[in-house]
């Protein structure tokens, strides 16, 4: 049986603040994680991750094992998974190409996964192999998952949806003439308002919208997220996901808590992130200007007008935090105070701005223990270690 494997190249590993806690194939691109869209596209399941070895602890529910060196049989695919496959089936050849580049090969013999730090190209296993263009989208910066949301959706909703029948529930009020479809299971109040104007809405099974709160699509919310006054547009939002507040254009991977008010747009908040009562993200600058962004490579020009915050996992912020346009607060993180953070907060970092000093890590595992077991999710032994080897490699800032 043919199974896929998803690579990190030496790119894919350096896409914080996400990579120092998952493997990239475990970010949500449009309303589907990355494996899930490849699974989806090539008919088969994931069999495993080839990314960084500290990694090799990672588990959440669904994921696929990361793997050092595993046996890849002969008829397995080895896909990059900075790349996002529209989520129809791919066309049917041993090569699939995007823009000039490889972005999965049917391996033709057995090999043994050593892809080292990244560096192997996909191009160099795809010689005299019959070839067909795949459809999708390059995530080549950290913020391109940003960047392609809202067409994402709009392509991915009508195929997830396909066989559902599409409308309003009793009591609700429509805007626009795109389809509305709620599974069974999700709970709508009356008094919710759907603008479809721009794009569908999909509502996942056991998800809650409750009264006087307005859907602007392109809008996915997954199974036992709850959705609570205000306006949440064109985003993407994991499972059991909490979110009151002004919510636009942003991807939650699933278990994070935007609880209260405070607006937060243009940006990727990681899992078990927890946002204090008004936390605001500036999506925009003063100047209209394109946005800059820390990477580990310096900071960068985006070429994006819009963007807000990328939340590392486990990112937390206290009371009133305001977070300048274009931040990046690092996994592990806990910010709080009255003074705008920097634009970048190394990971396992604990203060405000001006005074971080580091996360201890004993009473870091303490609190996202705690979470977790709020949500009915056990902190296992592999992810401990793992967390642990992550903030032994924690980058670091100038402040």
């Amino acid at each position: 049986m043919s199974a896929i494997y998803l690579y990190d190249d030496a790119r894919a590993r350096d896409f914080q603040p996400f990579a120092l806690t998952r493997s990239i194939a475990e970010l949500r691109a449009g309303a589907l994680l990355v494996r899930e869209r490849w699974s989806r596209a090539l008919g088969v399941p994931v069999a495993g991750v080839l990314t960084s070895a500290h990694l090799a602890g990672f588990v959440e529910r669904g994921s696929a094992p990361v793997l050092e060196r595993p046996v890849m049989e002969a008829g397995s695919w080895l896909v990059n998974a900075r790349f996002a496959p529209a989520i129809s089936r791919a066309p049917n050849a041993e090569v699939l190409e995007a823009d000039g580049r490889v972005v999965a090969v049917r391996l033709a013999s057995g090999t043994n996964g050593d892809v080292g730090d990244g560096a192997l190209d996909l191009a160099q296993l795809a010689t005299q192999r019959s070839r067909a263009a795949a459809e999708g989208w390059w995530m080549d910066d950290v913020w391109d998952y940003i960047r392609h949301l809202v067409v994402m959706l709009q392509a991915d909703i009508p195929l997830l949806a396909a066989g559902m029948r599409a409308g309003a529930p009793k009591g609700a009020i429509v805007i626009g003439t795109q389809p509305i479809f709620v599974e069974p299971g999700a709970v709508v109040e009356p008094n919710v308002c759907f603008d479809t104007t721009e794009g569908p809405i999909y509502l996942r099974a056991g998800s809650r919208v409750q009264a006087f709160t307005r859907l602007v699509g392109p809008l996915y919310v997954g199974e036992h997220s709850i959705l609570t006054t205000d306006r949440i547009s064109a985003s993407s939002i994991g499972d059991t996901c909490k979110v009151h507040g002004e919510l636009s254009n942003t991807i939650m991977l699933g278990h994070a808590n935007k609880g209260h008010d405070g607006f937060v747009g243009h940006s990727m908040i990681g899992r078990w992130v927890n946002l204090g009562a008004g936390t605001i993200t500036s999506n925009l600058k003063n100047t209209y200007g394109p946005v800059h962004l820390w990477t580990p490579d310096g900071t960068r020009d985006t070429g994006m007008q819009f963007l807000g915050t990328l939340f590392g996992d486990h990112a937390k912020t206290g009371i009133g935090v305001r977070l300048t346009t274009g931040c990046v607060l690092g996994a592990g993180a806990n910010v709080f105070g009255s003074v705008i953070p920097p634009k970048a907060v190394a990971p396992f970092s604990w203060g405000e701005a001006g005074s971080f000093e580091p996360y201890h890590l004993d009473k870091f595992l303490e609190a996202a223990e705690r979470m977790m077991a709020r949500r009915d999710v056990a902190l296992e032994d592999g992810m401990r270690t793992q967390l642990q080897l992550a903030f032994e490699r924690r980058w670091t800032v100038e402040q």
